[in-house]
C-alpha cells in the first residue's frame, strides 16, 4: 500500500517535472525570437540614426522646397 502512494506520488512529481521542463523550453525558444527581433531593431535605429546625423534624410526646414500647391 505504501508503496503503490510512493509510486504515485513519484509518478506526478516526474510528470511536474515534464511539464516544467517543456515550459522552459518554450520559453527559451520565445526569448531567442525576441532577442533576433531586438538585434534588428537596435541595427535599424542605428541606421536611421547615422541617418538623420549625416542630414541624409531630414533637410533644414530654409532648405526645403515648397510643396507644388504653394
Amino acid at each position: 500500500m505504501e508503496e503503490e502512494k510512493l509510486d504515485k506520488r513519484l509518478i506526478e512529481i516526474e510528470t511536474i517535472i515534464a511539464h516544467q521542463q517543456k515550459m522552459l523550453d518554450d520559453i527559451n525558444h520565445v526569448l531567442l525570437e525576441q532577442n533576433k527581433i531586438i538585434d534588428r531593431l537596435l541595427k535599424q535605429n542605428k541606421y536611421l540614426s547615422e541617418l538623420i546625423e549625416n542630414n541624409s534624410v531630414v533637410k533644414p526646414l530654409n532648405e526645403e522646397t515648397p510643396p507644388p500647391h504653394y
